[in-house]
């Protein structure tokens, strides 16, 4: 017998006996509504031992969150279905079916659905954690769209801490240098 067939039968061999797999079933993990958007949380900083969060999303046509910044995590998306307008830095883009983006930590991004059908995708933070916010979103109604979130809708006291705690700046849509002072009225 070799030794690498005595190590295949080896059991305690902590490779073959260790679990830890995380497993969540299609339509499993909690959802939520946030910023007009529906959430579900597949994998998260608690489930993966702090490695990554993995959210699946379906944006509707109008949605997706206000431009933000993560100081302490990267972040990644891939599109199922649809298109995203995208916002990363002071470039704009289109990502379709397909497509994957990965949004380095602290620059400036945004998403929003500027189609006609709702937009598939996942997005994942690494390492996790960020997820957690979409735990302060709205309750799903069946039946019911999720609403659309004004800006004023970002600052409850709840999504004001975690933030604050993660490392998540909400900033302008537009660059202060790509702002024009209104035009001046005559007198």
């Amino acid at each position: 017998m070799s030794l690498t067939s005595e190590k295949f039968h080896d059991t305690q061999d902590p490779r073959y006996s260790t679990r830890g797999a995380v497993h969540v079933p299609a339509g499993e993990g909690p959802t939520t509504w946030f910023a007009g958007d529906t959430y579900t949380i597949k994998a998260s900083r608690e489930s993966t031992n702090g490695s990554l969060g993995l959210v699946d999303a379906t944006v509707p046509p109008g949605g997706g969150p206000v431009a933000h910044i993560h100081t302490r995590t990267d972040e990644a998306f891939y599109v199922l279905t649809g298109q995203l307008e995208i916002l990363a830095g002071a470039r704009t883009f289109i990502a379709g079916t397909g497509d994957f983006v990965f949004i380095p930590r602290g620059t400036r991004h945004r998403f929003k659905n500027t189609g006609v059908h709702s937009t598939r995708m996942l997005f994942m933070f690494t390492p996790g954690g960020d997820e957690g916010v979409f735990r302060y979103g709205d309750e799903p109604q069946p039946g019911h769209p999720p609403p659309v979130w004004t800006a004023e809708r970002f600052k409850t006291p709840e999504i004001l801490r975690f933030n604050e705690e993660f490392g998540i700046e909400i900033v302008p849509e537009a660059d202060p240098s790509e702002v024009q002072a209104p035009p001046r009225q005559l007198e």
